[in-house]
Formats: structure tokens, C-alpha cells, sequence
């Protein structure tokens, strides 16, 4: 999130054919293409869940300078931080591994790291078990000239090379330039590059080490990079975060699950629009209605708040508008409803690229490949087909960062031009489905009608058996009269029925096989269905397989693209985050009830008759407190339990 105000003010630069040094970007074939999707099904299971899904490489210098880039797997971000730990404790990096909560650390080991650079490993060492924790060989060059390993890894596969002196700029900034999104120029690397040499050493041995463990090329200007020092958000220590119940509720052990939400992060993360008497009643659960991702960047404000004052206020300036224009407000919450939930996820599978054939990916069935590919399109065209709603909305917005998204997002042709090349090979009737069998068929009839012609022989064959099935359970209907027989599908299985119990009188009869009681159902099937099932599923396989050919050359026009994709996920995070998070929390109360506050560069810290959110959600009925803190006055002792 950090400068993500700046982000949006101004439009990603067009992609470039550049590559990176000793890296083919060549076109790879189409068979191996497809293998990425397999690659990036493994890194979300890997990920599944609210887990973090983040890797992270440290390293130090003999000042006690920290360096530290964190990846996420799941958004194609990379996060760099360089500061300078001022104790022994290593309160900063603790503070920072809180917040990331990551899967894998990359550090030197100890036996290598020279003198005075052991800090971080031991950290790492004694908080860390040894299975999520790879240790990379250290070197230092003798002379600024010299230029050896920095950083290796001890696999077959890849060794990390890093020059950290010299007149030429290290291979990290090289790297990053070549990654990010941004332009060169909007992230200060061609000026500060030596100013952030290690945390640029830890992003490279981190990407390094990614593509050599994931069997993956990072596609150029696809990631989101962020510096975040100091100047821009405030850390807040693990111990706080408890003691200020942000995240988890401080006696969340004793009262049990139940009590879980009453922490400012799930009583925000919990979601229930209702319009007013007019309007259309909207009641979610925020755990469905936010994505893993929008979830997690507002856990991230919480944790690390912004202090730039300038980015505060534009938020609040928007805000202001979400909360006094009805119409925009209701507009936002259902046009964000249109986006798929998997929106950042699918965008972010544009970002990789295969590197290896591996035995793992060979494995994989080759039909679940080709299915996460159509469904990945398909994925991005509701996405785009939402876009118009989205600018119609946003058209007479006035706040400065709502006016920056219009301008960023609604009037970039990129997308159009997008939304064109798929409409040239996508049917324009497919849409997203949730449905196991409607997202199947969604899938086999993706590609339009007569660009192949086998691909049409194979639908033909799909519909035929579909039928058949259809019609074999109206047979039975009739006759072992089952008036209530159903014919579920999932993806294990295929068809198969499903009655009653109570229909079924005495024995089931002989011909139903692989008969199941599923509480008051009985599941079973038969060998015609199984028959039948065999025959769809080939016919289905055939579908995947003949649409994945077609969708080769589309899938790389779009990586071509890729940075405007990572900015509208970055953006739908950001408008979910403020209007269904914050903007809901402000209008969902009586007026008055919550007051814009007054940043000023040096204080004075003034609460007039202050309300715990958490403790107003509980009681209706409790004594508010005011606080006043300045340099002449700068403690205050609350008795009660009310702040």
C-alpha cells in the first residue's frame, strides 16, 4: 500500500520487449505454456486459505542495517524495506516478520556470515523452526573491483550472483527495474539504488530463489514494488497489536471462538450494506464478500498505519464523498459485486511465466491445466465487462483519489484493447459460474463457434452424452418410480444420483451400484451412468484440450499487458477496502456519531469525547473520554475499561 496514492496518479508505461540478463524471454512452446497455470494451482495450495502467502529474504551489514524484501506469491508483489536496527532485540525485524507472517525466510547462515552479521540468522534461528527456513551462503568482496557471489544457493538448479560494490549497478536494482510495474524513475532506483543495496540483495536472492523452487519465470513489469521505510507508515509492535486488540481480541483464548470478532480488524472486516427504504438490500458476511487479498491489505493498514499526511487526507477526502453521496456510495458496493472475488488471484497468474518441465508438473492431469486456463479468460472477461459500470460510477467523482482511478483505470484504452482481443475468440455469452457443471460447460463452449473444427466435433459429442445422462435419469424415473431422483455432479465423480431414503422401499434395487447413504439420501450409481460418465468426460477432456490450443497466442497477448492487470487488482482492492470496510463502518452509525479528524505535522493529540469502536459495538450505553496530549502534557491516565 505504500505510495499507492501515487501509484494511481499516474498511468503504467506501455510494456517493453526488454529482458533480463541471462534470461531467455524467448516464446516458449505451446505444450509447456500451459504448464505455468499447474505451477501457480501448486504456490495457491501451498498458500490456500487466510494463510500468509508471503517468501522473505534477509540479510544485514556490520552497522546493523537491515535489508529485507518480502514476495507474495499470490498478488505478484514484492515489498522492500531497508532500515537500521537501533537494540540487540532486533525489535524492527520482529515487528516486520509479525506483519508478514511469512512461509519460507531466506538468511544467511551463521557459519559463513562474517562477524557482526549473524543477528538476523540467530533471530531467525530462535524464533523459526529449521522446515520454512533456507539458508544461503554468504560472501563479501575483498575490493570494490571484485566481484564474487553474494548470495548462493545450494541447489542443482540456480546460483545467485550479486554485485554489491563497483562502479556497475548491482544485478537486485538491474532486476528490480526489470520486474516492476512502475517506471524506473517513480520507484528512485536509478538514484538510490546504492542507498538500498541490501534489501535490493534480498529481493534478488528471494526472486532467484522463487523461480528456481516454482519452476517460473517472473514476467517483465508485472510486479507491484513498494519501498516501505520508515517515512511512510508506523510500525507497531507485536506486543501492542495484542495489548490493542487490532487483529485478534486480547481474551480470545479464554471466551472461545465466539468472542473472535470483537477485534477493530474483523469488526471491519465484516460487511453488511442495507440501503434505505428504496433502495435494494444488500446483507453480506464480510468473509465471503472480501477477497483473501483485499482482506489481507486491510490488515495491513491496520498494522502498519500510514503517517503520510498528504495520503491520509486524500483517503479521508474520499471518504468524505463515499459518505455524502449516496448515489456513488451504492454505486461502488454494487459494482464491486460484479468483480469476481478471484479478480487479483487470476490477474495475478499473468505475472508467470514456465521455466522448467519438472516430474511434478508432468504429473499434473493435463484437462485441470487446460480447465484453469479458460476459467483464468473467462475470469478476466467478467472483469473487463464490468469495467464500464465501474467508470460510469466513478465519472463525476471529485475526490482526489476517486478522480485518480477514473483516470488510471476507466479511460486506459489497454483494457479495451484487451476486452477486444478476447471478444475476438471468447463467445461473448460465456460468463463467470459457481456451478460445478454450468462452469464446466461455460468452459467447453468458451472459444466461439467454427475456429475449430474439432474443437466443434468434441462439443457435439459433449452435448450428445450430456443428453443421454439427462434422459437416462427420467428412464429411471419412470421406471423404479423415484419421482424425487436427482442428478447431482462434482468434479470427482461426474453425474451421479441421489433420492430420498424414505423412496426407497426395503433393498435398493440390483442394478444401483456403489450404493452411499448420505444422511437422509441415498447416493449410487449405475454402469450405464458409469458408461455415460466416461464417455462426457473424454468428450470434456477433448473440449479442454482443443480450447487450450486456441487460447495460446490470447494468453500471451494479454502477458503483454500484465501491468495494467496488477493495477486494476490494486485498485479493486483499494475502493473494496474503503467502501466496503470503512465507508460502511461511517454510514452504518447515527450522524455525528463519527467526526473526519485533523492531521497536523507536529500535534497536538486533542480527542473530544472518544468512543472504543469495539466497546460501542458491544454496549449501547457507556461514559466516552476525552484525551489531550501535548509536549507540556504528555501522559494521561484513563481509569475504566471505556479506551
Amino acid at each position: 500500500d505504500t505510495g499507492l496514492l501515487f501509484y494511481f496518479s499516474s498511468i503504467c508505461r506501455q510494456n517493453n520487449t526488454g529482458t533480463r540478463a541471462g534470461t531467455n524471454r524467448a516464446s516458449l512452446p505451446p505444450a509447456t505454456e500451459s504448464r505455468i497455470l499447474d505451477t501457480v494451482n501448486r504456490m495457491e495450495d501451498d498458500v490456500g486459505g487466510e494463510k500468509s502467502s508471503f517468501i522473505i529474504g534477509i540479510i544485514e551489514n556490520r552497522a546493523k542495517e537491515v535489508g529485507l524484501a518480502a514476495f507474495d506469491l499470490r498478488s505478484a508483489s514484492l515489498h522492500l524495506s531497508q532500515y537500521i536496527e537501533t537494540s540487540s532485540s532486533y525489535q524492527n525485524t520482529k515487528t516486520l516478520l509479525h506483519f508478514y507472517d511469512p512461509l519460507m525466510i531466506i538468511v544467511p547462515p551463521n557459519k559463513l556470515a562474517p562477524d557482526g552479521m549473524v543477528g538476523v540468522s540467530v533471530l531467525v534461528d530462535k524464533y523459526y523452526s529449521a522446515s520454512f527456513v533456507k539458508y544461503l551462503p554468504l560472501f563479501i568482496p575483498h575490493s570494490q573491483e571484485e566481484r564474487v557471489p553474494f548470495m548462493e544457493v545450494h541447489m542443482s538448479t540456480i546460483v545467485i550472483f550479486l554485485v554489491v560494490h563497483g562502479d556497475t549497478m548491482c544485478q537486485g536494482a538491474v532486476l528490480v527495474k526489470d520486474l516492476a510495474a512502475k517506471e524506473p524513475s517513480a520507484l528512485s532506483l536509478d538514484t538510490y539504488y546504492k542507498q538500498y543495496y541490501l534489501c535490493l540483495a534480498a529481493a534478488s536472492a528471494t526472486i532467484r530463489w522463487i523461480e528456481a523452487d516454482k519452476g517460473v519465470i517472473i514476467t517483465s513489469h508485472s510486479l507491484v514494488v513498494t519501498f516501505n521505510g520508515s517515512f511512510d507508515h508506523m510500525s507497531i509492535d507485536a506486543t501492542s497489536v495484542q495489548n490493542l486488540e487490532l487483529i485478534e481480541p486480547f481474551h480470545s483464548n479464554l471466551l472461545g471462538t465466539s468472542n473472535k470478532k470483537n477485534s477493530l480488524f474483523h469488526m471491519l472486516k465484516t460487511t453488511t450494506t442495507v440501503g434505505g427504504p428504496k433502495a435494494v438490500l444488500f446483507v453480506t458476511d464480510g468473509a465471503q464478500n472480501l477477497s483473501r487479498e483485499r482482506t489481507r491489505l486491510l490488515r495491513a493498514n491496520l498494522l502498519q498505519p500510514l503517517k503520510d499526511i498528504e495520503t491520509i487526507n486524500a483517503r479521508l477526502d474520499c471518504l468524505d464523498e463515499l459518505v455524502s453521496n449516496e448515489q456513488l456510495f451504492f454505486g461502488l458496493v454494487q459494482v464491486l459485486r460484479k468483480f469476481p472475488k478471484e479478480t487479483d488471484r487470476v490477474l495475478c497468474q499473468f505475472c508467470y511465466k514456465p521455466k522448467k518441465i519438472t516430474n511434478e508438473v508432468l504429473a499434473v492431469d493435463s484437462s485441470k491445466r487446460s480447465q484453469m486456463l479458460i476459467s483464468s479468460i473467462i475470469l478476466l472477461k467478467t472483469a473487463l465487462d464490468a469495467l464500464p459500470l465501474l467508470s460510469k460510477v466513478l465519472k463525476d467523482a471529485r475526490s482526489f483519489l476517486l478522480a485518480n482511478i477514473y483516470n488510471s483505470i476507466c479511460e486506459n484504452e489497454k483494457y479495451a484493447s484487451i476486452r477486444q482481443r478476447i471478444g475476438e475468440i471468447i463467445d461473448e455469452d460465456v460468463v463467470h459460474a459457481r456451478v460445478t457443471f454450468i462452469a464446466l460447460t461455460q468452459q467447453c463452449f468458451a472459444v466461439k463457434a467454427g475456429i475449430d473444427g474439432l474443437l466443434d466435433i468434441a462439443r457435439r459429442t459433449f452435448c450428445d452424452t450430456s443428453e443421454a445422462i439427462h434422459n437416462l435419469a427420467n428412464k429411471y424415473r419412470e421406471d423404479f418410480k423415484l419421482p424425487h431422483l436427482k442428478l447431482p455432479f462434482n468434479n470427482r465423480q461426474g453425474f451421479y444420483f441421489s433420492v430420498p431414503k424414505k423412496d426407497v422401499e426395503g433393498n435398493p434395487p440390483s442394478k444401483f451400484i456403489q450404493v452411499v447413504q448420505h444422511g437422509n439420501n441415498l447416493h449410487f450409481s449405475t454402469l450405464e451412468l458409469a458408461s455415460l460418465n466416461m464417455r462426457n468426460k473424454s468428450a470434456a477432456k477433448e473440449c479442454f484440450m482443443r480450447t487450450e490450443l486456441c487460447l495460446e497466442a490470447l494468453n500471451d497477448a494479454i502477458r503483454e499487458d500484465v501491468s495494467v492487470l496488477t493495477l486494476l487488482a490494486e485498485v479493486l482492492c483499494l475502493l473494496d477496502m474503503l467502501v466496503n470496510s470503512f465507508a460502511h463502518m461511517v454510514s452504518n452509525r447515527p450522524v455525528d456519531r463519527y467526526n473526519r479528524p485533523q492531521f497536523t505535522e507536529f500535534g497536538p493529540l486533542a480527542i473530544d469525547a472518544g468512543r472504543h469502536p469495539i466497546l460501542e459495538s458491544i454496549h449501547n450505553d457507556f461514559i466516552s473520554n476525552s484525551i489531550f496530549l501535548s509536549e507540556a502534557s504528555n501522559m494521561v491516565i484513563v481509569m475504566g475499561p471505556n479506551m
